[in-house]
């Protein structure tokens, strides 16, 4: 469970350290990316703390995930539309929705260790 947590601290340290610029015409796809890659992480964090986490539902939404919002924003450039803000809309509601039970999960447990 802690390994993609220590994946994204370090990615994020690295991107911190680093001095890399990402030109602005990928800044959509950038975003959506990172967007898909946390609702991901937190979906699978989730997963474990409800002890129902499989690998390749993992992996597979990943790539999924990924896939169906940089399509999505693809799509939207060649049509002028900005179709990548349903993708941001999307993956924010479900990041937020996995965090607060994420919260509630660890809050459980830690309760229930507290009055043992």
């Amino acid at each position: 469970m802690w390994l993609p947590l220590l994946g994204l601290i370090l990615g994020v340290m690295l991107g911190l350290l680093t001095d890399i610029r990402i030109p602005e015409e990928y800044s959509n796809y950038l975003s959506i990316a990172v967007l898909a890659s946390l609702d991901t992480l937190f979906g699978g964090i989730r997963a474990h703390l409800q002890n129902i986490y499989d690998e390749k539902v993992f992996v597979s939404g990943f790539f999924f995930n990924i896939i169906l919002a940089a399509s999505l924003a693809f799509l939207g450039v060649h049509l002028g539309v900005d179709l990548y803000l349903a993708a941001v809309f999307a993956f924010g509601v479900r990041l937020f929705q996995n965090i607060a039970v994420i919260r509630r999960l660890l809050l459980a447990k830690w309760s229930s260790n507290n009055k043992n």
